[in-house]
């Protein structure tokens, strides 16, 4: 891999060398490097779509899985198909990410649909992170989607980060739960200049004892555009908590529409929902420490997306 590749590796992956345990890199289009373990199993798909199948036998415990995308090339498009089969009772960390170089006029653009089949049990830690990159005037386009199918006790906490570069997206997870299954998602996303980002989050919770909570944390500055979109479908006995928490600066738009729906009498659903602008006394408070008022702003922001 060329200086660029690698540095895009360490934004989207945190990787500064080739990571233990399995992985598959792609890089524009193409094979960066792939490796299997005992436990891990990575194949080309057979259905004649671009991606991977993933699988992770029960018995994997403590296992990491490297799955980053980078692309350099302006012009360049594709939509990738990663299928996950996590074995019941298996415990895997699966690091994900997409990083966009644009140097020149026409537009790169990446979207992703990863399918997770957690099996009964099963305990999936998964970390996506985007970003962008290149002082090229063509757009930067990520579109990921993430479909999840809980087993019985199965759970899943995914941690999804966009803070830079990436000109519009729109972000989609649609989840199913079955009984005693938990889902905890935790989103970060930044936005400026003209930038445009969608959230749409769909889950039902079929079985009694599922769980999901979603937390999404945002800041809008500069003319860009942010929308959030979530739905919680109680049809079982279970708990949701949706919550979007939004800072709005300069000449930004934030929409957010969080949806409940019961089907069950002792569905417990809940949403929360809060757009502002930085508070004048955090800006005070740390002007006083020797800040000007844009090193204040940064550090506000910072600690609110950590």
């Amino acid at each position: 891999m060329d200086a660029l590749e690698k540095m895009l590796l360490e934004q989207v992956a945190d990787l500064h060398k080739v990571p233990d345990g399995a992985y598959n890199i792609r890089t524009n289009g193409g094979a960066g490097g792939r490796r299997s373990t005992e436990t891990v199993k990575i194949e080309n798909r057979t259905d004649g779509k671009q991606g991977i199948d993933i699988f992770v036998a029960p018995e994997a415990k403590g296992e990491s899985v490297h799955i980053p995308v980078v692309i350099t090339k302006e012009g360049y498009g594709e939509t990738v198909y990663n299928d996950f089969y996590v074995g019941a009772g298996a415990d895997v960390l699966i690091i994900a990410g997409c990083g966009i170089h644009n140097c020149g006029t026409e537009t790169a653009e990446h979207s992703g649909v990863h399918t997770f089949h957690i099996g009964k049990g099963a305990k999936v830690r998964y970390v996506e992170k985007h970003y962008g990159g290149g002082d090229g005037t063509g757009g930067k386009i990520m579109n990921p989607q993430t479909v999840l199918y809980l087993e019985e006790g199965a759970s899943l906490q995914m941690e999804t980060t966009q803070i830079k570069g990436i000109d519009s997206t729109v972000r989609t997870t649609r989840g199913e739960l079955q009984a005693g299954a938990n889902l905890v998602v935790k989103e970060k996303i930044y936005t400026h200049g003209t930038q445009f980002a969608k959230t749409v989050f769909c889950v039902e919770l079929k079985g009694d004892g599922a769980g999901a909570d979603v937390v999404s944390r945002s800041v809008a500055a500069g003319s860009s555009v942010q929308e959030f979109v979530s739905h919680i479908v109680g049809k079982a006995k279970c708990h949701g908590h949706t919550e979007c928490d939004a800072i709005i600066m300069e000449n930004a738009k934030v929409t957010a529409t969080p949806c409940l729906s019961a089907e069950c009498i002792d569905a417990e659903l809940i949403h929360e929902a809060a757009i502002g602008k930085i508070a004048g006394e955090q800006l005070t408070k740390l002007m006083t420490l020797g800040l000007d008022e844009k090193q204040a702003e940064e550090q506000i922001i910072k600690g609110f997306l950590s």
